[in-house]
């Protein structure tokens, strides 16, 4: 096997956004969780950029590295205190996450393994333009994606109204 550009880049990326993952999760602190959220996504965005989806890449910035960690952030830091920890864990709620990740890695190995992965050979590809896109967006037909958005909307309001009512009872 040829080891490319590419191929470094993707095996960086997919470290880097293993190792932050395995952090995001076993901080006790709340902010730098979200934080280290914050540098899944980037990576998740580098890969979309690796495979030529520069407007999915784009979104993943966009949107969620730079909304919904914001979001997190700016929740947390308004509803709890300087100095907030999450609580540890029991040893029995431990053992049932290790074993079920074990369980979900075998499984994924095991599927991974037996999979034969073909190329496919008479595939064309489709330029697809932003007008394009951004009628499929804002369409209310059936692959229309205007009521998902507004739904989010709704929700990010909603919560962003929850976490101001919570501190302001403080």
């Amino acid at each position: 096997m040829e080891i490319t550009l590419e191929t470094v880049v993707f095996y960086f990326l997919a470290a880097f956004i293993t190792v932050f993952s395995i952090l995001t999760v076993s901080t006790t602190r709340m902010v730098r969780s979200a934080t280290y959220l914050l540098f899944v996504l980037f990576g998740t965005a580098g890969i979309y950029f690796l495979l030529g989806y520069t407007f999915l890449g784009s979104v993943q910035i966009m949107v969620y590295a730079g909304g919904i960690v914001v979001l997190y952030v700016f929740a947390v830091l308004l509803t709890s205190g300087e100095g907030d920890k999450t609580t540890k864990l029991k040893r029995s709620k431990f053992l049932a996450g290790l074993v079920t990740t074990v369980v979900g890695a075998v499984i994924v190995l095991f599927i991974t393994l037996k999979h034969k992965f073909l190329a496919p050979t008479d595939v064309q590809p489709i330029e697809v333009n932003f007008s394009a896109i951004g009628h499929h967006m804002l369409s209310a037909d059936k692959y229309g994606y205007l009521l998902p958005f507004e739904a989010v909307s709704v929700l990010l309001l909603a919560c962003i109204v929850g976490g101001l009512m919570i501190a302001r009872k403080r």
